[in-house]
Protein backbone atom coordinates (compact mmCIF):
# COMPACT_ATOMS: atom_id res chain seq x y z
CA UNK A 1 0.00 0.00 0.00
CA UNK A 2 1.53 3.44 -1.16
CA UNK A 3 2.18 5.69 1.97
CA UNK A 4 0.17 8.86 2.22
CA UNK A 5 1.51 11.66 0.28
CA UNK A 6 1.22 15.15 1.10
CA UNK A 7 2.35 18.00 -0.97
CA UNK A 8 2.91 22.03 1.08
CA UNK A 9 4.93 25.41 0.08
CA UNK A 10 7.99 24.89 1.36
CA UNK A 11 11.41 27.20 1.56
CA UNK A 12 13.73 26.01 -1.69
CA UNK A 13 17.08 26.28 0.44
CA UNK A 14 16.82 23.15 2.55
CA UNK A 15 18.82 20.07 1.62
CA UNK A 16 15.92 17.57 0.85
CA UNK A 17 14.81 20.23 -1.68
CA UNK A 18 18.31 21.22 -2.68
CA UNK A 19 19.03 17.27 -3.35
CA UNK A 20 15.72 17.09 -5.37
CA UNK A 21 16.79 20.18 -7.85
CA UNK A 22 20.32 18.36 -8.34
CA UNK A 23 18.24 15.02 -9.45
CA UNK A 24 16.31 16.91 -11.93
CA UNK A 25 19.06 18.69 -13.27
CA UNK A 26 20.69 15.33 -14.02
CA UNK A 27 17.25 13.88 -15.48
CA UNK A 28 16.96 16.90 -17.96
CA UNK A 29 20.89 17.11 -18.86
CA UNK A 30 20.76 13.83 -19.75
CA UNK A 31 17.99 14.18 -22.26
CA UNK A 32 18.82 17.33 -23.92
CA UNK A 33 21.37 19.90 -24.84
CA UNK A 34 22.34 22.18 -21.99
CA UNK A 35 20.85 25.00 -23.73
CA UNK A 36 18.02 23.62 -23.93
CA UNK A 37 17.73 23.28 -20.32
CA UNK A 38 15.93 26.29 -18.74
CA UNK A 39 16.59 24.91 -15.19
CA UNK A 40 15.85 27.95 -12.64
CA UNK A 41 18.44 27.39 -9.52
CA UNK A 42 17.95 28.00 -5.53
CA UNK A 43 18.85 31.90 -5.49
CA UNK A 44 15.90 32.27 -8.24
CA UNK A 45 13.80 29.93 -7.03
CA UNK A 46 14.00 32.41 -3.60
CA UNK A 47 12.62 35.67 -5.70
CA UNK A 48 9.34 37.20 -4.76
CA UNK A 49 6.80 35.85 -6.65
CA UNK A 50 8.01 32.11 -6.72
CA UNK A 51 6.30 29.63 -4.72
CA UNK A 52 7.80 26.04 -4.37
CA UNK A 53 5.95 23.29 -3.62
CA UNK A 54 7.25 19.88 -2.11
CA UNK A 55 5.75 16.50 -2.02
CA UNK A 56 6.34 14.56 1.27
CA UNK A 57 5.63 10.50 2.29
CA UNK A 58 4.01 10.07 5.23
CA UNK A 59 7.73 9.37 6.61
CA UNK A 60 8.44 13.29 5.79
CA UNK A 61 10.68 12.19 3.03
CA UNK A 62 11.03 15.26 0.08
CA UNK A 63 9.77 12.93 -3.03
CA UNK A 64 8.97 15.51 -5.61
CA UNK A 65 8.17 19.24 -6.30
CA UNK A 66 7.20 21.80 -8.87
CA UNK A 67 7.81 26.17 -8.66
CA UNK A 68 4.97 28.38 -9.22
CA UNK A 69 6.46 31.45 -10.83
CA UNK A 70 4.25 34.14 -11.02
CA UNK A 71 5.05 36.78 -13.72
CA UNK A 72 3.24 39.84 -12.28
CA UNK A 73 0.80 40.16 -15.62
CA UNK A 74 -1.86 37.92 -14.24
CA UNK A 75 0.11 34.80 -15.34
CA UNK A 76 2.27 32.28 -14.25
CA UNK A 77 4.62 29.20 -15.05
CA UNK A 78 5.34 25.86 -13.71
CA UNK A 79 9.06 25.61 -13.36
CA UNK A 80 11.17 22.44 -11.88
CA UNK A 81 8.42 20.03 -11.48
CA UNK A 82 10.62 16.76 -10.58
CA UNK A 83 9.27 13.17 -8.77
CA UNK A 84 12.24 11.39 -7.49
CA UNK A 85 11.93 8.00 -9.40
CA UNK A 86 11.34 5.61 -6.36
CA UNK A 87 8.01 7.86 -6.32
CA UNK A 88 7.06 7.68 -9.63
CA UNK A 89 3.22 6.20 -10.52
CA UNK A 90 2.10 6.93 -7.20
CA UNK A 91 0.40 9.88 -8.25
CA UNK A 92 2.34 12.99 -6.82
CA UNK A 93 2.87 14.21 -9.88
CA UNK A 94 -1.19 15.29 -10.62
CA UNK A 95 -0.41 16.49 -6.38
CA UNK A 96 2.15 18.42 -6.93
CA UNK A 97 0.32 19.96 -10.42
CA UNK A 98 -3.55 20.33 -8.02
CA UNK A 99 -1.23 22.65 -5.85
CA UNK A 100 0.26 24.95 -8.68
CA UNK A 101 -3.15 25.03 -9.81
CA UNK A 102 -4.51 25.66 -6.65
CA UNK A 103 -1.71 28.39 -5.85
CA UNK A 104 -2.13 30.31 -8.97
CA UNK A 105 -5.79 30.53 -8.17
CA UNK A 106 -5.16 31.77 -4.94
CA UNK A 107 -2.84 34.68 -6.70
CA UNK A 108 -5.35 35.63 -9.35
CA UNK A 109 -3.63 34.24 -12.07
CA UNK A 110 -5.58 33.78 -15.20
CA UNK A 111 -3.17 31.51 -17.34
CA UNK A 112 -0.86 29.10 -16.54
CA UNK A 113 1.78 28.13 -19.00
CA UNK A 114 4.55 25.63 -18.70
CA UNK A 115 7.31 24.33 -20.73
CA UNK A 116 8.71 20.63 -21.41
CA UNK A 117 10.68 18.37 -23.67
CA UNK A 118 9.21 16.31 -26.48
CA UNK A 119 11.10 12.97 -24.60
CA UNK A 120 8.67 13.55 -21.34
CA UNK A 121 6.54 11.34 -22.08
CA UNK A 122 4.50 10.96 -18.76
CA UNK A 123 4.57 14.49 -17.78
CA UNK A 124 3.04 15.70 -21.25
CA UNK A 125 0.25 12.48 -20.50
CA UNK A 126 -0.31 13.92 -17.22
CA UNK A 127 -0.50 18.05 -18.43
CA UNK A 128 -2.89 16.88 -21.35
CA UNK A 129 -5.22 14.81 -19.25
CA UNK A 130 -5.53 17.68 -16.49
CA UNK A 131 -6.62 20.05 -19.81
CA UNK A 132 -3.83 21.77 -20.73
CA UNK A 133 -3.48 22.77 -24.29
CA UNK A 134 -0.72 23.13 -26.31
CA UNK A 135 0.53 26.19 -27.36
CA UNK A 136 3.31 27.60 -29.47
CA UNK A 137 6.37 28.33 -27.56
CA UNK A 138 6.92 31.67 -25.66
CA UNK A 139 9.68 33.59 -24.06
CA UNK A 140 12.61 32.10 -23.67
CA UNK A 141 11.50 29.01 -25.73
CA UNK A 142 10.96 29.99 -29.08
CA UNK A 143 12.65 28.53 -31.57
CA UNK A 144 13.91 25.69 -29.64
CA UNK A 145 12.99 22.20 -30.97
CA UNK A 146 13.67 20.52 -27.76
CA UNK A 147 10.71 22.74 -26.14
CA UNK A 148 6.94 22.45 -25.90
CA UNK A 149 4.82 24.75 -24.28
CA UNK A 150 1.31 24.29 -22.95
CA UNK A 151 -1.10 26.47 -21.02
CA UNK A 152 -4.57 26.64 -19.12
CA UNK A 153 -6.81 29.14 -18.05
CA UNK A 154 -7.00 29.04 -14.29
CA UNK A 155 -10.22 29.89 -12.46
CA UNK A 156 -10.07 32.37 -9.23
CA UNK A 157 -10.88 31.66 -5.89
CA UNK A 158 -11.85 34.74 -5.26
CA UNK A 159 -15.23 36.82 -6.19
Amino acid sequence: MPSTLTVTAEPPRTPEVEALLKLGDEFTLALYPADSCYLLDVSELERPGVTVFVGRDAEGRALGMAALVEKGDGTAELKRMFVHEDARGRGLASALLAAIEEGAAESAVSTLQLETGPLQHAAIALYERRGYQRIPNFGPYVGDPHSICYAKAIAGTGS
